[in-house]
């Protein structure tokens, strides 16, 4: 592995400052574990968070077991966060990153997702939704990202669980994979150059800027709606798009 995390050898998470239960070692065989649980236990005890590790890394901690790498994957859909090189450029095809964990999967109850996986159609209700657009970035399915040439961006479905007044919620939204993985952590503005943007922006700007902080997320605008569309169609009825936006009021 490139990175191996400081803490590896540890049988305890900490989450927001509070130490939890300690986990079970990824490696003990005295307690029957499915493979999605051994494999998230040994992102944390052998990779640890923010580190980058290899597929051939995670075929041999776990030699002869078949779809390790799609056990791994199930683990997105629990909220833990693995990056690709088409997330974050700084990776190779063959590498990932461990960007953050998620659920306890290891706990009783916490292997099986309470919301279960989302069908195909429910997948494309919420893209639909959120317009084919990043609700975090606003980027395009597709796009390059505006500070790269190379690095296009692919869509997927976010799970944001909350609890209020101690009833669990989960709600789903499009993410581009880059801010899926946190990637984008690494490319943000810092503070004081964010804050020098703030104040050219016009009022109109800010009003947006506004409304999506209190939201959370960015909403599209009319014309970002328009576009998200015009993407999808074929030349020609791009053509009709256009001359529709070119045609005098």
């Amino acid at each position: 592995m490139r990175h191996h995390a400081s803490s590896g050898s540890s049988n305890a998470a900490s989450r927001g400052g509070n130490v939890v239960a300690p986990a079970p070692q990824w490696d003990d065989r005295s307690v029957k574990r499915g493979t999605m649980v051994r494999v998230a236990l040994w992102l944390l005890q052998e990779v640890g968070e923010g580190n980058v590790f290899t597929k051939a890394d995670l075929r041999n901690a776990f030699p002869g077991v078949e779809q390790v790498d799609r056990r791994m994957r199930d683990l997105r859909v629990r909220g833990w966060r693995i990056g690709t090189n088409t997330d974050d450029a700084s990776l190779t095809p063959n590498e990932l990153r461990f960007a953050q964990a998620g659920d306890n999967v290891w706990e009783a109850g916490k292997a099986r997702p309470s919301d279960g996986t989302l069908t195909s159609k429910s997948r494309k209700a919420i893209f639909e939704r959120d317009h084919y657009l990043c609700v975090s970035c606003g980027v395009g399915g597709g796009e390059t990202y505006a500070d790269t040439s190379y690095d296009t961006a692919q869509l997927g479905i976010s799970v944001r669980r909350e609890e209020t007044g101690g009833v669990p919620r989960v709600s789903y939204f499009t993410e581009c994979g880059r801010c899926r993985a946190g990637g984008n952590a690494t490319r943000a503005l810092e503070l004081e150059e964010a804050l020098r943007i703030v104040e050219r922006l016009s009022g109109d700007q800010r009003s947006l800027l506004s409304s999506w902080i209190r939201r959370g997320q960015r909403s599209a605008t009319s014309a970002d709606q328009v576009w998200a569309i015009y993407r999808r169609l074929s030349d020609a009825d791009r053509k009709a798009i256009a001359d529709a936006v070119d045609a005098p009021r």
